[in-house]
């Protein structure tokens, strides 16, 4: 009876403590999804927009990009982006997230296809051209709400 009365203990105090550590580390979820508050935007932003409080959504999933070179995938691109909005607009995001995923998928496929990943994709004027195109997406998706689409995280994969 011992014999296995010991490793039911063990597996019930092991069970308890993961849990109580999952509790105790766990990260706070905002009550209103993934958006963020910000304070005023400044002056001289790429996008030109000055002024009002904003907002930031993040985009649940990455987007992953191939890069194409002589008719075979030759790397990965891995990204995760969140829009900028004016404050109070985000659930626009929301709604139409199937079509802005579309949409922003598309022109870093645009991008990727003009050699936009290639070399050091990471330089200032690679980002700046995949920032702007990614705003004119965003734009024409969700309107003048829009101030921005921020590049959170950006990796390459050789194959």
């Amino acid at each position: 009876m011992m014999r296995f009365l010991v490793p039911v203990l063990l597996l019930l105090l092991g069970l308890g403590a993961g849990i109580g550590a999952g509790l105790f580390l766990a990260t706070p979820v905002p009550e209103a999804g993934n958006v963020e508050t910000a304070a005023p935007a400044t002056a001289g932003r790429t996008d030109g927009q000055t002024g009002g409080q904003t907002e930031f959504v993040r985009l649940n999933n990455q987007f992953v990009v191939p890069v194409v070179a002589r008719d075979r995938v030759t790397a990965m691109v891995v990204i995760s982006l969140s829009v900028e909005m004016r404050l109070g607009t985000a659930d626009a995001v929301y709604a139409r997230e199937p079509r802005l995923r579309d949409g922003l998928l598309q022109a870093m496929f645009d991008h990727a296809n003009r050699g936009g990943f290639d070399g050091a994709f990471t330089d200032a004027n690679s980002m700046d051209v995949l920032r702007r195109m990614l705003i004119e997406v965003a734009r024409d998706l969700l309107g003048e709400d829009v101030r921005g689409v921020l590049i959170t995280e950006i990796a390459r994969q050789d194959v």
